[in-house]
Parts: C-alpha cells; structure tokens; sequence
C-alpha cells in the first residue's frame, strides 16, 4: 500500500494533524517491529497502552500515527489522525484498500491444515502468478487487515489464511476480503470448547461464503458429511469437493512414500500423478485443494506437477529432519488436534521409511469439556500400531499414558509433565539410523524443543 496520509484520512471520515506529503507505505501495530514510512496503530487495553509507544514507533522509522480521540496530550509535531476505536480504524483501512486491487483472492480455512493448505496454494501458482499469501498466523480480526494493507498493488493473487474460535469470526473476516474462491481443508475437534460440537464447528467454517464474490466457487474436503450436508442447504455459490471419495471432483487414489515425499494419483477433473515434498496423507489432502484452484486459473498439469515437487511449507508441518544418528523425525509440532494426530499416527503406520518406529506425543488444547477422552481414545490408535517407544509430553497427556497402562501396553512407554529432558535423553541413548519418531503437538507445548535437545532445527 502506497497512499498519502490525507488519502487514508478521508477512507476513514476521519481529522488529522501534519498530514500533507505524508506517504503511508505499510502499517505496523507493534513498534518493535515497524518500518521506514509505516503507519503505526496503538491499541489501549487494560495493561497496555499503545499511545505511549507512538514517539518510539515515529523514532523507528513511521512516518505518521492513529489517536484516539479521548486519549489526551496527542503529541503536537507529528502526523496523526484522530479516531475513535482504532481496531475499527484498521479493519476500515483494509476495507477501503481491498476495494482498489484487482488480485484474485481466495481464502482459507478449516481446523486443521489451513497453513499447509495455503503454503500449496501460493507455492503452485508463485512460478506464473504474482502471489502474496498470509505470513504467519496473520489470520483473525487484526491479523487479516494487516495482511490485506500488505499486498503489492500489482499482486495477482491473494492468498489470506482466516481462523476463528467463535461463530460469526469467519463471516467477518470473508466480508472483509471479499474472496473469489474459497476452501475448507476439513473439520476436526479444535475450539469444541467455543462451539459445541463438530457440527458447530463445521457451520462456523461455513460462514466463509459469506463474502464470496458473485459467481465465486468453494472448494472443500468432500469426506466431511457435515460439509456435504451444509452444501447441501445452499445453492446460491458453486462447490467442488475433493478427497477420498471417488464422486468428488478431485479424488485421490493412492499414496505412496519415499525419501523425497509423497506421491500420489488422482482422478477427475484432472487426472494423473503428483508429488509433494512432505509425508502425510492429511498433507496429500491438503495438495488436492492447490490442485483444484491452478486448474480452476488454467495452470496446465505439467505446470502444476513441477510447482508441487518443488513447494515450500511453513515449518513444523510434517517436516523431514534427518539427525546426526541418520533417525529421521517427522516434525508436525505446530498444531494438534485428534483429526491431525490421527493423521501423523496413520502415516508413522503405514509408512516403511524406518522400521524402528517413535511417537513423541505433546497434549492437546482447547478441546473443551471431553478433552480427557479425546486423549484417552487415542489409546487404540496406538496399540494397533507396531511401535518401538511412546514418550508423552504435558500434563493432559497422563490420561494417555494411564489408558495404555491399564489395556497392556507393550511399546516402551514414558511420561512427562513439563520436563522435556527425559524424552530427549531416551530417544538420543535409544534411536539410530533405522528410527522414524513423530513429534505431534499443539503448539502451546512448544514440543520442538525436543528437536532442538537432539540437535535438530
């Protein structure tokens, strides 16, 4: 965003001080962080108070500020801009400036796999679009404004993650991007404890047709029944499903893994074999949805094929790490939920890369009321599963290991509550070049740390 400050004044119906020849380049709501001709926008909350960071923002390179209204001693020798509420300020900001691109958007969301799903999407199209996509978990109520007020004028396509913990969060944040296309990668069990139940979840996911453009098109897992039911009940935007299921308009047919990835074959509106440089058949998945959208822009399947094998994916997400030892670890620590855990445990599993297999499993968050059974259940999963050792990390993770002990465990089997040294300390002494070990879960349990013990990044 290149605007002059009066330009952004007047989006905002809003008076200013010091704001002729002042060129807004970018916005910032931290001032640890701001750069050379950013906006910055201080919020007041009950600990902090964004308005005494202002001067140190303008010292760090900004060029102009927002004030509230009611918040006295505005400094006098700097440009700013007077509001009222300035998360309303900037979302307004977003707004007005999305209605000036041209880019295609598509948006984003699903409880597990949205940031992999996006990683694909920009990754297959990068090598013949101009595309931006969402950094981080620039992905709520503050985050998405300050990733639209970051795209290049000349972008081609936007790729915007949106995430949500309540009803009503996706609907805004659709509204707000006003997206072309749309995909639900799927619907597991995270924010049970905000929205009830999966069906719950499912229709919060489904708010973001709510700002899709007239003749947009929804792209989503067509293995979910409370997605196909939810498909079912609209009939005002076109949607195309992908998945396992053989009537989907991408369906997968198989999987297959080496130390390069994972291959795979579908069929339907495109048919033929893929290949991605990570593991998981939830990953495969996710693959589909980017296969789907560069058909859907007329990106050839050769084209496609060659961006897939060489696509990059933000770390932590079914991300190969070979050790010193020569044992390969799977790092998927940036999220859980038991839809993704399921999902590593299948591909530990199923695959033949290592014989001598490992588990490294981290407690599961905001799981509501069921969370001990959630945990619990997992039990099952694990002893049909032909492993060398079972290591749990955190306190929910008791359940688990109690669950194991009680139907006889025969995996090695050890508990943490909060020390990460005594996982280390087993796999290292225990674990050679013929071990596979997954580290799975959610990210408050910063179970990468394990890695970083075996000295892996």
């Amino acid at each position: 965003m290149k605007r002059n400050l009066t330009e952004l004044a007047a989006w905002l119906q809003a008076t200013g001080q010091h704001m002729n020849g002042v060129l807004v380049t970018g916005v910032s709501i931290d001032s640890r962080t701001v750069q050379a001709g950013d906006l910055f926008i201080p919020f007041r909350g009950d600990q902090v108070n964004g308005h005494r960071y202002v001067q140190r923002a303008i010292e760090q390179g900004a060029v102009a500020a927002l004030w509230m209204t009611d918040e006295p001693n505005p400094p006098a020798d700097i440009g700013l801009i007077f509001v009222d509420d300035p998360e309303l300020a900037l979302q307004k900001l977003a707004r007005a400036y999305r209605d000036t691109l041209s880019c295609k958007v598509i948006g984003i969301t699903g409880s597990n796999g949205k940031t992999s799903t996006k990683d694909l999407v920009a990754s297959v199209l990068s090598p013949y679009f101009k595309v931006q996509k969402t950094e981080g978990n620039f992905n709520n109520e503050l985050g998405l404004p300050l990733t639209i007020l970051s795209l290049d004028e000349d972008t081609e396509i936007a790729v915007l993650e949106m995430g949500m913990s309540g009803f009503g969060e996706i609907s805004f944040l659709s509204t707000l991007a006003q997206p072309h296309f749309a995909i639900i990668t799927n619907i597991g069990e995270a924010h049970m404890q905000d929205l009830g139940s999966r069906a719950g979840i499912a229709k919060a996911k489904f708010e973001i047709i709510d700002g899709l453009q007239q003749g947009g098109k929804l792209f989503y897992d067509g293995d979910e029944p409370l997605l196909q039911e939810l498909v079912k009940q609209q009939s005002a935007v076109e949607a195309l499903s992908f998945g396992y299921d053989q009537k989907a308009a991408l369906a997968l047919e198989n999987i297959e893994s080496n130390d390069e990835g994972s291959h795979f074959t579908v069929k339907g509106l495109l048919n033929g074999s893929f290949a991605i440089p990570v593991y998981g058949a939830h990953q495969v998945k996710n693959a589909l949805a980017a296969i789907l959208f560069a058909n859907e822009l007329a990106v050839g399947a050769d084209a496609i094929r060659m961006a897939l094998r060489n696509a990059t994916l933000t770390d932590m997400r079914m991300q190969p790490v070979v050790m010193t030892n020569g044992a390969l670890v799977i790092n998927d620590a940036y999220n859980a939920a038991p839809t993704s855990m399921r999902a590593a445990l299948a591909f530990i599993q199923e695959t033949s890369l290592r014989n001598d297999k490992w588990v490294v499993l981290a407690d599961m968050l905001e799981l509501g009321t069921e969370e001990q059974d959630y945990h619990e259940q997992l039990a099952g999963e694990l002893l049909t599963m032909d492993l060398t050792g079972i290591l749990l990390f955190g306190p929910r993770m008791k359940w688990l290991r109690d669950a194991l002990q009680r139907q006889g465990v025969k995996a090695q089997l050890l508990w943490s509550k909060k020390d990460y040294a005594p996982l280390v300390d087993t796999l290292r002494n225990l674990t050679g070049a013929d071990s596979i070990i997954l580290l799975k879960g959610s990210r408050g349990m910063a179970l990468e740390h394990v890695l970083e013990g075996l000295g892996g990044k």
